[in-house]
């Protein structure tokens, strides 16, 4: 591929896609740094549809974004991945190299860091993670970088806590798990990260305690959880799905664009904008 290819094109790619706010956030980041030859789209593409997809790709593109279910699936097509990736054999980014290499990197966990940074977390000595899926991994390796003590885990099978303790040993963080039976006890930790889907948590708001500290939500529609909610009223931190989109898809934006600091107030504002438009 020759070297002075222009690259403008990038987007998401899932399954199911047409939700996602991907477009709103690099459109918008697009904007503010003047690339106006650039476009940003969606696309509905399942792990079968995967290889043929990326086949067709031109030298025009620049990279993709990936969610649920390729996050894992894109790896074998893939030249190298980065080491954050390769912690959690999880990728949600591709950069099309200018040598024609596809490089895959993870800005989830990178992103779980700076939206806590920007609430003044920059460490915690104990962290309990509600939910042991691909996202629950990606904030092992998050609290791996923050986290100075024991990370519980609360799962509903004996199968989801063995792998979350194999992520635990990998990642060279200390983990218990417990039983999800038991998840109230989770929400007295200094900072608790809920990983599951919508409406999994509501059960467990009328647990807050009068003085919670942190909440990580990684929702963000509908929002507020009920448990963000609760947690909220009494006082507590919370942190939403929304952070974790824009500061993972602003690192997204500097690695496909070579441009940056990507606006992450003009980002985060326009997927406010996008959500109230429901």
């Amino acid at each position: 591929m020759a070297a002075n290819v222009q690259r403008y094109r990038a987007a998401v790619l899932g399954s199911p896609i047409a939700h996602s706010l991907s477009p709103v956030l690099h459109r918008a980041a697009y904007e503010q740094l003047g690339l106006t030859g650039w476009s940003y789209d969606r696309f509905e593409v399942d792990e079968a549809a995967l290889p043929g997809f990326m086949k067709e790709l031109g030298p025009e593109w620049a990279g993709l974004s990936l969610t649920m279910p390729l996050k894992r699936a894109v790896i074998p097509l893939l030249d190298e991945i980065s080491e954050t990736a390769a912690s959690v054999e999880t990728v949600n980014t591709v950069v099309f190299t200018e040598d024609g290499r596809r490089a895959g990197d993870n800005t989830d966990i990178p992103g779980m860091v700076a939206a806590l940074r920007e609430r003044g977390i920059e460490q915690v000595d104990s962290a309990a993670i509600l939910g042991a899926g691909a996202t629950a991994s990606s904030a092992l390796a998050a609290l791996a970088r923050i986290c100075t003590g024991e990370i519980v885990v609360y799962v509903r099978s004996e199968a989801r806590a063995a792998e979350m303790r194999q992520w635990g040993e990998r990642l060279d963080v200390e983990v218990r798990t417990a039983d999800w039976a038991d998840a109230a006890q989770a929400l007295r930790a200094p900072l608790v990260i809920a990983t599951t889907p919508a409406g999994t948590t509501d059960a467990l708001s009328s647990a807050v305690p009068e003085r919670p500290a942190t909440l990580f939500d990684v929702l963000y529609d509908p929002w507020p959880t009920e448990l963000a909610a609760r947690w909220s009223a009494y006082g507590g931190a919370v942190v939403s799905g929304l952070d974790l989109l824009v500061h993972q898809a602003v690192l997204q934006v500097e690695q496909m664009t070579g441009r940056g600091p990507a606006p992450v107030e003009v980002m985060r504002k326009a997927g406010e904008h996008a959500l109230a438009g429901h």
